[in-house]
């Protein structure tokens, strides 16, 4: 989003398949026949993602891995659960299902595309619709065909393809959880604040419950803090609320043939890490922090992006305020963002229970981000030229276990010698190579 999967195919659950009773306006509007696929199919996601064509409903066949099945229910031994049940989410299966999605993280570099995920089914909801599903918000939506080709949602059906093999396993958790699940996992694996998030989102249970396209933000606007505010007004956010959101920039890249923005490549994302290319807000665009808004006020590298709705946060009196602020307090940062990523991820969604389900994340465990190898032209020493840098260095009397006698005056030139002509040629060299963090 400017601030900014599928399962086996279904029809409409009838109301005995399902915990929550359907809205009347959208029970009537659907008109798919039992033998329309409703849901876009683990096993056309690729196909999906590979074409750039509009395609029916009944492009896609059903899934034979994700056929339904029975399991017990809370209050009912015979409940039919598919994925696109409307019901509570179990917290031990959200407990085990944010452990894979940290293996998932550590070894896909996907955490900005995930918290993109939860953004975007979140960030249709309107507060001035009170009916649910016709709000929008965190009700799972996303996972539909409809929703998932709003041209704002380019792409996240990579995001669909990395996550449904958790929803394959986890077959009790909702899609409007996992999707929350995902992006606060994400945002915490990077170094972000720990989200206070709760569960216990009921999902939609047919495309024609989908938000009309146009509910999120534009990334060009005319007047982008006019729109920002539009936008996230309707969906009950405050000034604060925008910047400390906008933050999360610090992730990710822009591709210009998903978004129409960026660059295709940068020195920062040539060279990955995950997929090369794009063009980031940061440096280090796997790692939370504030790094985004101190970027954008020293506007110092042509080769981090800025849109509109970024350069925004500085123009405007009210949203420099905070941007401001967060460019200098980390800390202050953390916690905005952190309390409104929570609120975002509530928006518009309704609980079973009432009261959500919070889940233990256990005991701290200290810095969560993995360094990752950025490309940024700068130069490591191959394991070869240390080994003769410290031959070059034994060999004037030197050694890890004897340091280099205080008195050797001309040892120690030769070696600072030895070191500049090796740094100089490097510095020649043209060929690419990564230094991690």
């Amino acid at each position: 989003m400017a601030l900014s999967l599928s399962a086996a195919s279904h029809s409409l659950c009838s109301s005995s398949t399902t915990r929550v009773s359907l809205p009347p306006a959208a029970v009537s509007s659907s008109s798919s026949s039992p033998s329309s696929p409703s849901l876009v199919s683990f096993s056309s996601l690729r196909s999906l993602a590979s074409s750039s064509s509009s395609s029916s409903s009944s492009l896609f066949p059903h899934s034979p891995s994700l056929v339904q099945r029975k399991h017990p229910n809370r209050g009912s031994s015979n409940t039919v659960v598919s994925p696109t049940r409307a019901a509570a989410s179990d917290a031990a299966q959200l407990k085990s299902a944010k452990e894979d999605i940290k293996v998932l993280l550590r070894t896909k570099f996907c955490h900005p595309i995930l918290v993109r995920l939860g953004w975007h089914d979140a960030g249709t909801y309107n507060k001035n619709i009170e009916e649910w599903p016709q709000r929008g918000g965190a009700n799972g939506s996303l996972r539909f065909e409809p929703e998932l080709k709003h041209a704002a949602n380019a792409g996240l059906v990579n995001a669909l393809k990395l996550i449904e093999p958790v929803k394959e396993k986890y077959s009790n958790i909702s899609y409007a959880d996992l999707f929350q699940l995902a992006s606060a996992t994400a945002v915490e694996e990077a170094g972000g604040p720990e989200i206070p998030m709760k569960y216990g989102r009921v999902d939609v249970s047919a495309p024609e419950q989908c938000p009309e396209e146009g509910r999120l933000p534009d990334a060009g606007p005319p007047s982008p803090a006019d729109h920002l505010r539009e936008v996230f007004y309707r969906m009950g956010l405050n000034d604060k609320e925008i910047v400390a959101l906008s933050g999360a920039h610090t992730l990710g890249r822009s591709r210009p043939d998903r978004s129409g923005w960026g660059k295709p490549e940068t020195k920062y994302t040539k060279a990955g890490p995950g997929e090369p290319g794009g063009q980031s807000w940061t440096v280090k665009w796997l790692k939370f922090d504030n790094s985004y808004f101190k970027d954008i006020k020293e506007k110092r590298d042509e080769d981090l992006l800025v849109l509109p709705t970024d350069a925004a946060l500085f123009e405007d009196p009210s949203f420099k305020n905070y941007a401001e602020k967060y460019a200098g307090d980390p800390a202050a940062f953390f916690k905005d963002y952190a309390e409104a990523h929570a609120k975002l991820s509530n928006l518009g969604a309704k609980f079973d229970p009432p009261e959500g389900i919070i889940i233990d994340n256990g005991p701290a465990q200290g810095e969560k981000f993995v360094a990752a190898k950025y490309s940024t032209q700068k130069k490591e020493l191959s394991d070869s030229m240390k080994k003769k840098i410290r031959a070059e260095y034994e060999a004037i009397g030197g050694s890890p276990d004897k340091p280099l006698p205080t008195n050797y005056f001309l040892n120690i030139i030769i070696a600072i010698s030895v070191l500049v002509l090796l740094f100089t040629f490097l510095g020649n060299n043209n060929s690419s190579d990564y230094s991690g963090f």
